[in-house]
């Protein structure tokens, strides 16, 4: 319970004129409700004629009396006197007419009590489902490369989902069932003390029978949500490789593991659900239970004559309104233990939601960081080591530098380190140990946004987005415009092709750009760092994914786009870097060789080595 209240103290708080609204329509709908069913009253007395007694009418300042007795006696004094003047039947239909006015405003203010709260549960859902996602973009790249992104998805799809239905669905009952309660007990109180406390005997065993129906249920719906999450992250393997499965005939295997993750979360979801089921029958259960011993209880003491102690105990059709107001607080009752057994369900998936919102993002950016708007003077690495954990180190002792306007390339191995070192430049990670500098300021304390804005990336595998070709080109420029875009998209050697589609700028790329082949998805890529214009250019292996020919229409537009740009340039093909102005050599995270195409091939050792590789 209290993890469900500091939720609601998180989220809840933007929607506190809506919960006002929803507390004070709820307590018109709960008078409204007992006043509608007194009138029954009056209208059993009419009907079967138990009243002779003569009423008259009572001040109401008279001393001696209880405000209750002069109500009530008051209540039947205008109901005889109307009948008098109009009659019987028209005393009951006027009766009948007034019940069926409270009952219309009663309604009405449950409506309105309901539809105040639907902003509340849609909003708080929206919420959620937002933090996690801006969350999910605010986090290192390195924390993707821990988690399935399937969990991911199921976080944000099936965990908030499942919020939504035990929690914010549950957070109606928990302001209107307890006002409901509340007033309904007052009335037990005003009309029969004796008989409340009975009543009272019973509620707290009926509360706690649900509590223990419901105790393992959080559990339960942990493991289910976790099962959730292996077949989402199943399911975006498939989707993702599913070229693979089809050219090894797999799909076989892949079904079996498929039906046998989905077969343990249909048992977990069987026993979560039979858990669910049980609630109703049960609560259904204890209630009628609990009236019978009442109605059985008060009938002895009305066929008695009187109360304990010799008291004396209300007439039959009082003791009909404690029974008919009895009947409808098990109603809210019922809910309210049904929301306390659901909520556990929520809480499970809560936790897993917070397990991303709660994760700790280690690249941290200055209170005040140095703001930096242009390029000057250089990139400089001095000591730069840098392990994802503390098992294996992935560089050592890196340092170079990197002036304005140079071309800097890095070749080896896989596995060398290449990828890691340039993406500790953006600050996509910070290095374990040593510092890189941008004009002779640590990246660490420059505000990140201005670091990644001095730097442009084409990575081998082009990103690009199930949208427009204009939208990916103009991706992170600020209303860009066509002609814009057009400039380049040509200078990207792209115009071309695009023109030749049917929609031309406007055509979709589809799903990660499957509608374009692997060089027009690179050139859209290239047009996209053109666009944005960097200063600093990252450029990871651009080309090693490309035919000879697609290559050469890429190349020529990344020499376009190199042009008068400082360029890092991590090379699969040797031949593309060349001209590079100095070449970095790397082997198992350390820098071995340095220096120009020429330099290293005359120095005959690592790099010639590679290059030799190559030309056979």
């Amino acid at each position: 319970m209290r993890e469900f209240l500091r939720m609601m103290k998180r989220y809840a708080r933007p929607y506190a004129p809506h919960f006002a609204g929803s507390i004070l329509l709820n307590i018109f709908s709960g008078i409204f409700n007992v006043f509608s069913f007194s009138i029954i009253i009056p209208m059993l007395k009419i009907l079967f004629n138990i009243d002779a007694k003569t009423y008259e009418f009572i001040d109401w300042s008279t001393q001696g009396m209880s405000f209750k007795d002069i109500l009530i006696n008051n209540a039947y004094w205008g109901v005889f006197n109307y009948i008098e003047t109009h009659g019987t039947m028209g005393a009951l239909f006027m009766l009948a007419g007034i019940f069926a006015g409270l009952t219309l405003i009663k309604t009405s203010c449950y409506f309105g009590a309901s539809a105040v709260m639907i902003p509340i549960r849609t909003g708080i859902v929206k919420d959620i489902r937002t933090e996690l996602y801006r969350k999910v973009l605010s986090l290192p790249i390195g924390f993707f490369s821990e988690e399935r992104k399937g969990d991911i998805l199921a976080r944000i799809s099936g965990d908030v989902a499942e919020v939504e239905n035990s929690i914010t669905s549950s957070i109606e009952m928990f302001i209107k069932d307890p006002i409901l309660i509340l007033i309904y007990f007052a009335t037990f109180i005003y009309i029969s003390p004796e008989l409340t406390l009975f009543v009272m005997i019973f509620v707290p065993g009926f509360v706690w029978i649900m509590s223990v129906i419901g105790k393992q249920l959080k559990r339960q719906s942990l493991e289910a949500q976790a099962y959730w999450s292996d077949t989402m992250s199943q399911i975006e393997e498939t989707l993702s490789g599913l070229r693979i499965i089809k050219a090894f005939n797999a799909e076989k295997k892949m079904d079996a593991r498929f039906d046998s993750v989905s077969d343990k979360l249909r048992r977990k979801n069987n026993r979560v659900a039979t858990r669910q089921a049980l609630a109703h029958p049960v609560s259904e259960l204890l209630g009628t239970l609990m009236i019978l011993i009442v109605l059985c209880f008060g009938g002895v003491i009305i066929l008695r004559g009187s109360g304990f102690f010799g008291k004396d105990f209300i007439d039959a059709q009082t003791f009909i309104f404690f029974m008919i107001i009895l009947y409808s607080v098990i109603a809210p009752i019922k809910e309210l233990s049904r929301a306390f057994y659901g909520i556990p369900k929520g809480l499970a998936s809560m936790e897993r939601i917070n397990k991303i919102l709660h994760a700790e993002n280690p690249i941290k950016e200055k209170e005040n960081p140095v703001r930096l708007s242009s390029f000057e003077k250089g990139i400089s690495l001095k000591g730069v080591s840098f392990s994802y954990n503390e098992s294996k180190i992935v560089l050592q002792d890196i340092s170079f530098d990197i002036a304005k306007g140079k071309r800097i390339a890095i070749v080896g191995e896989s596995g060398a380190g290449k990828s890691t070192l340039v993406d500790l430049i953006p600050r996509f990670y910070d290095p374990t140990s040593g510092s890189i500098e941008i004009d002779g300021i640590d990246t660490r304390d420059i505000a990140i946004a201005d670091v990644r804005s001095l730097m442009g990336n084409v990575n081998q595998d082009a990103i690009l987005f199930n949208d427009t070709i204009f939208n990916n080109i103009a991706f992170g420029v600020e209303n860009a415009t066509m002609e814009q875009v057009v400039a380049a998209a040509k200078i990207a050697n792209a115009h071309e092709f695009i023109m030749e589609k049917e929609g031309g700028y406007d055509s979709s790329v589809g799903d990660r750009g499957v509608k374009l082949s692997g060089g027009q998805r690179q050139r859209i890529s290239i047009a996209r760092a053109i666009l944005k214009n960097p200063p600093i250019l990252i450029l990871d292996e651009a080309t090693a994914a490309l035919d000879t020919e697609s290559e050469r229409a890429v190349q020529e537009a990344l020499e376009r786009l190199m042009s008068s740009r400082t360029t890092i340039a991590i090379a699969h093909r040797l031949s593309t870097i060349r001209d590079s102005d100095e070449i970095i050599v790397m082997k198992d995270g350390r820098i071995v060789e340095r220096g120009t195409h020429a330099s290293l091939t005359a120095l005959g050792g690592y790099y010639k080595r590679l290059n030799d590789m190559q030309q056979l």
